[in-house]
């Protein structure tokens, strides 16, 4: 069969590297894809949100399955259009999508269905916003309620810094239309684990616990990004936790957007934090996260093909999900400057010295081609230098050392990743 993979970065690399190994592909393309994925793709040169192109592309050569890996087509209904047209496409529809669309319909989601999380608020104006704040405990979250590339959540210690706050994301407009509205939540605490899990419309089965690293600094300083780092499993996400949310928190989530006739199709990532009063959500993906996927997907043992045809096909509760035993760690290498300024087309070394057959693998985010066909850096995120190993404290040792082996100007990464597994 032929697939398209639509994305650009280190997840679309991972989910390419996963769909290869299945002896179902023949052919893999991807829209618009980078460098790294070109090893294993044919890339081809059409934007994310260019639907009908899209779709005119995957009828015209053939495209037996489409899978989604980016938010913001999802978001926009490519699900909808490719369904349209007759062709089999991986993730939820426009009206599924909106679990991470908008963050006030996700809390209100959790309300009405008694599924735990925090206490919050919506706004819709900034003077609205100013007023609530008057009655709130702090530290408090402010979310903007659209797609702000992870990055649209504050946390404000006080109410100088929820002012601040208020006007960055809805008066200066940081984050564009996403600030139409925004949320004020409880601040929680406890330790964040992230569950990804497949799901057809009423049956979900989760995949292994990860922990991410957002903060850009070691010892989570610095500002928020689209994750630095990602291990697999959580070592606090343990078999009575994972029992109650399969309970109260997902399958409750996926019967509730069937409820509402929004049937949610294709990955709902779970972003949890474990509070001493139990598990609650502190947000919803639709779609595989990042870097969580380059961590979850190497401790796979299905045939991922199988496993997303069954979420198309309805027949998800057939699936036996098989999960390695090994543990799995990745060090993302990025750009010095990044989440705010940096440069990039700084040439890449050591990238040939990765081999599935030693458990280390390098997924490409920000890459391109010079005009010398050499694998230049192009983004933030340039690398997420992945290991497997049998303990999380090995699959970070082996991490690191290959981390050493890539250079390129300007290379940045954190050396703290993991660093709660000494904590266990």
């Amino acid at each position: 069969m032929k697939v398209l993979i639509i994305g650009s970065g280190g997840r679309e690399h991972a989910i390419a590297w996963a769909v290869r190994k299945s002896p179902k592909v023949e052919k893999i393309f991807c829209a618009p894809g980078n460098a790294g994925i070109a090893g294993i793709a044919e890339c081809v040169n059409i934007g994310a949100m260019e639907f009908d192109r899209l779709a005119s592309f995957a009828k015209e050569n053939g495209v037996d399955l489409t899978i989604v890996g980016m938010d913001d087509p999802l978001v926009g209904g490519i699900v909808d259009v490719f369904e349209a047209e007759g062709l089999r496409v991986f993730g939820p529809s426009k009206r599924a999508a909106v679990l991470e669309g908008s963050k006030a319909f996700s809390k209100d989601l959790m309300k009405k269905y008694g599924i735990p999380t925090a206490g919050y608020s919506v706004v819709r104006s900034a003077d609205e916003a100013r007023e609530a704040l008057k009655s709130v405990s702090y530290p408090v979250v402010l979310k903007a309620d659209g797609l702000a590339l992870g990055k649209g959540v504050l946390i404000c210690e006080n109410e100088a810094e929820a002012l601040a706050g208020v006007r960055e994301i809805m008066e200066d407009r940081k984050f564009g239309s996403a600030g139409d509205r925004m949320v004020i939540e409880e601040f929680l605490e406890g330790r964040e684990v992230s569950v990804l899990s497949f799901v057809d419309g009423k049956t979900v089965k989760p995949m292994p616990s990860a922990m991410d690293h957002k903060r850009a600094g070691d010892g989570d300083t610095g500002p928020n990004t689209g994750g630095m780092g990602n291990f697999s499993p959580s070592p606090f996400y343990t078999p009575e936790i994972d029992a109650y949310c399969r309970e109260h928190i997902f399958q409750k989530t996926v019967d509730a957007m069937a409820a509402e006739g929004r049937p949610f199709r294709g990955v709902i990532f779970f972003g949890l934090i474990l509070t001493s009063d139990g598990p609650k959500v502190l947000e919803y993906n639709a779609r595989f996260g990042d870097p969580e996927a380059q961590v979850v997907l190497p401790r796979i043992e299905n045939d991922l093909i199988d496993v997303i045809e069954a979420c198309v096909d309805g027949r998800l509760e057939d699936v036996d999900l098989r999960v390695s035993e090994d543990a799995c760690l990745c060090v993302v290498l990025a750009s010095e400057g990044y989440p705010l300024k940096y440069e990039k087309g700084f040439p890449i070394s050591g990238l040939d010295t990765f081999r599935d057959e030693d458990g280390e693998f390098v997924f490409q985010a920000g890459t391109a081609f010079d005009p010398e066909g050499r694998v230049v850096t192009n983004g933030g995120r340039v690398l997420a230098v992945t290991a497997l190993a049998p303990t999380l404290k090995e699959a970070r040792a082996k991490a690191y050392a290959a981390a050493e082996r890539v250079t390129f100007a300007n290379k940045y990464m954190r050396h703290d990743i993991g660093h709660a597994i000494d904590e266990a």
